[in-house]
């Protein structure tokens, strides 16, 4: 960098909503022999802790009015932070005007995120809609050349130690990544406004779609090594992975984030505290195995039973508190990730053995009738969807067979339905007696996936030292009709006694017919569940 690429700052705007910091900034940039312009609050907090300080209004000689929404919006503000010290024409109508430069200008925006958040009316969201605040943020961005601008409280210690290594001066590259950061700042902003506008309108598919994020943490790589990424959060409330506390083990990953997540939002599938205990465990975004029970333990030795070779490196989601027992039988498997809503003493103790082991507490399960969008990158666009929250109920179901189901079978059948949700389709799906014994997943036809879970439920059987295959007397769920009896007839030789599907295909007569032939309960719930 040359001489030109470092500015001294004589004086600085500073007006912001977030104090933390602000007196020990200010005390610092007196200490420079800084000029600070401010309003309103920032104004009284700095001159209480005797920081020498000049309201914006006697600065520019005209009040604020409006309740304070004109006080900023002033050619002395302005004309100060966007002319160009280098240019003769810019410095002519400083002079002319009775403008000074503002080399600094320090301004965070009103409340406005945390204003809807807590859930205040449209007249209080509307009124902590900021105007002047990003109007400075923009100003000073733009000129980066000349002037710094700061949005983030975390950003004065680089500023204070830039002025410091500069003797009172700022350089070029503190400035432009500031202003980059400035930009990133109002975009999200406006971003915030205007999903809370389509929100108000009732408008989930606004005719411009704004997305608006903070980068949370820099992962090692993606899916791949080759590949670079990063987590980013919205701020929503909804608990999972975003708003998950860490409580012990190595950084996740990209594909733990990814898997841990589909865990979560699955587990919660199964009911909060007053349900009955559930766990599901999750591999590569898929469920290898996911059970309730009388208890978390028992649960957890339903699912882990289903497949217990995918089950190895996966992710474990449970539905209740995390108690001891049950973290003792996690803890004998390899498991990269293991989130529940709450974790005792007892459970933290054992686990802390792992230490490679990603412990995570969310302090509750994610709603899974809550309304939402999903969001998916293809090539020049994005996709956006509402988030699948159907749920088929018992009153649904439409007996379509001869034979009709058991109370059994409809416990199984329901439980399966909803697993099914959470597997790539295409998916096929056996349970028995609450618990997954088969899983197919991801398959280009449904008969493969029926044959894969099959498999899946003979595997287990193997495993467990068992001579007849876990399918034998299960329920077999399909994400979406089966458009051919092939698949129903192979879920039948499995051993399956009851299935469940949407219907809907131009062969349904002859898939029902099958059923008959076969022996099968078969139900219509009129809903799919495609997961691609």
């Amino acid at each position: 960098m040359t001489d030109a690429d470092f500015k001294s700052v004589t004086r600085a705007l500073v007006s912001v909503s977030d104090k933390a910091g602000l007196v020990d900034l200010g005390e610092a940039l007196s200490g420079y022999g800084i000029e600070i312009l401010s309003t309103g609050g920032s104004a009284k907090a700095l001159a209480d802790a005797g920081v020498l300080v000049t309201e914006v209004a006697d600065y520019t000689g005209f009040p604020e009015m409006m309740d304070g929404r004109v006080k900023t919006l002033h050619p002395k503000v302005h004309g100060g932070i966007l002319a160009l010290r280098d240019n003769p024409d810019h410095q002519a109508a400083m002079d002319a005007h009775d403008i000074g430069p503002i080399d600094l200008v320090v301004v965070n925006l009103y409340p406005f995120e945390a204003t809807v958040k807590k859930g205040a009316d449209f007249a209080t969201c509307i009124e902590n809609i900021d105007i002047g605040g990003p109007a400075m943020i923009r100003s000073a961005a733009k000129n980066h050349a000349h002037v710094t601008v700061v949005v983030d409280p975390s950003d004065y210690d680089a500023l204070l130690a830039d002025l410091l290594a500069n003797n009172g001066a700022t350089s070029l590259t503190l400035r432009t990544r500031l202003a980059a950061k400035a930009y990133a700042r109002t975009g999200a902003y406006d971003a915030a406004i205007s999903g809370w506008f389509s929100g108000q309108l009732d408008e989930p598919f606004p005719d411009r779609l704004v997305l608006a994020a903070a980068r949370q943490q820099t992962l090692r790589y993606g899916e791949n090594p080759h590949q670079k990424a990063a987590f980013y959060v919205t701020g929503s409330e909804r608990p999972g992975v975003a708003t998950a506390e860490q409580l012990q083990g190595k950084e996740l990953s990209y594909n733990n984030l990814n898997d841990t997540d589909a865990a979560f939002e699955l587990v919660a599938e199964l009911g909060g505290p007053g349900s009955r205990p559930g766990v599901a465990i999750i591999k590569h975004a898929n469920p290898c195995g996911v059970a309730v029970a009388g208890t978390l333990v028992d649960a957890y030795k339903k699912a882990l039973k289903c497949d217990p070779v995918s089950a190895f490196g996966g992710i474990v989601a449970v539905n209740q508190t995390l108690d001891a027992v049950t973290a003792e039988e996690i803890s004998k498997v390899f498991t990269e990730v293991v989130i529940a809503p709450a974790v005792n003493d007892d459970a933290r103790a054992i686990l802390a053995a792992k230490k490679n082991l990603r412990l995570l507490v969310t302090g509750g399960l994610p709603d899974p009738a809550a309304t939402g969008t999903t969001v998916r990158a293809v090539a020049g666009g994005y996709l956006l969807q509402d988030r699948d929250f159907g749920r088929v109920q018992e009153s649904d179901l439409k007996v379509v067979s001869k034979k009709q189901p058991s109370a059994q079978e409809i416990a199984d059948m329901l439980l399966a339905f909803v697993i099914g949700k959470h597997v790539k389709s295409n998916a096929i799906i056996y349970v028995k007696d609450g618990a997954t014994v088969g899983v197919g997943a991801g398959q280009m036809s449904r008969i493969d996936s029926a044959r894969i879970a099959a498999r899946k439920a003979e595997d287990a059987a193997e495993a467990a030292g068992e001579a007849v295959s876990l399918a034998v007397g299960s329920v077999v769920a399909s994400d979406a009709f089966f458009p051919f009896a092939d698949g129903l007839l192979a879920a039948a030789e499995a051993g399956a006694t009851a299935v469940i599907q949407p219907g809907g295909s131009m062969r349904d007569d002859e898939v029902i017919a099958a059923a008959d032939e076969a022996g099968l309960a078969m139900v219509l719930t009129g809903m799919r569940h495609f997961r691609h």
